[in-house]
């Protein structure tokens, strides 16, 4: 049997519901063996750093994968030290024996609009599957308006033919919740309730050793794309 796996990278500073969300949907539309999600170590695309050191953040990922079915967590990007790019990230996979048939990267429609800043566009969308998760405010479909050029790539996730072995960039409208990292940390920082926005595990991590509660609320302020995940 082919392994089909997942990929959802992000700052996950902290990870929060919307995160699993979108890879739980990811899943289940395109029946992918298991779902990585990836920690980056710097993020490139960001003007303002992690807050939570990637110790914490790998551990507050893995709490939160822990108890759901078919999702990992992964260290690689914080092993490989350095900024976190996409390419480099799929192309360890290649070394492992995967086609970009067979990978399936995540990323969320304000993130992947921004596709054209990523490290070696055009040639990473030849690397894996783009599987492009609506969220609250953004629909997966107005891509084929915002991005024409790439329109005729797009495809609908939940008609995706598996036999496919030509990497598409796949669409996939899903309830996710409507949550920020950045509005997470705001949160934590007033002293308000996080409780439904992180899972529990992550939230009792992030009491337990006090992540955010410093952080003055210039650290709301990250782009759009942290609402899913601070990628690439």
């Amino acid at each position: 049997m082919i392994e089909r796996i997942g990929i959802l990278g992000g700052t996950f500073d902290p990870i929060h519901c919307g995160h699993l969300d979108a890879a739980r949907a990811a899943r289940t539309a395109l029946s992918l063996d298991s779902v990585l999600l990836v920690p980056s170590h710097i993020p490139p695309h960001r003007p303002i750093q992690p807050v939570a050191s990637p110790f914490h953040r790998f551990a507050m990922t893995a709490l939160a994968v822990n108890p759901v079915a078919g999702l990992m967590a992964s260290d690689e990007e914080l092993r490989a030290g350095g900024p976190s790019y996409t390419a480099e990230t799929l192309e360890r996979h290649h070394a492992r024996g995967l086609g970009p048939w067979q990978i399936f990267f995540i990323t969320g429609v304000d993130a992947f609009a921004e596709i054209e800043t990523w490290r070696r566009y055009p040639a990473v969308l030849e690397m894996a599957q783009f599987v492009v998760v609506s969220r609250p405010g953004y629909d997966a479909n107005e891509l084929r308006s915002r991005l024409a050029g790439l329109a005729p790539r797009m495809r609908s996730a939940r008609t995706f033919d598996p036999s496919a072995r030509r990497p598409s960039i796949l669409l996939l409208d899903a309830p996710t919740q409507d949550v920020s990292s950045s509005a997470v940390r705001d949160r934590l920082a007033r002293g308000a309730a996080v409780s439904g926005l992180v899972p529990a595990a992550v939230e009792t991590h992030i009491r337990k050793h006090h992540l955010y509660a410093a952080q003055a609320h210039a650290f709301t302020r990250a782009p759009q794309a942290d609402k899913l995940h601070g990628q690439d």
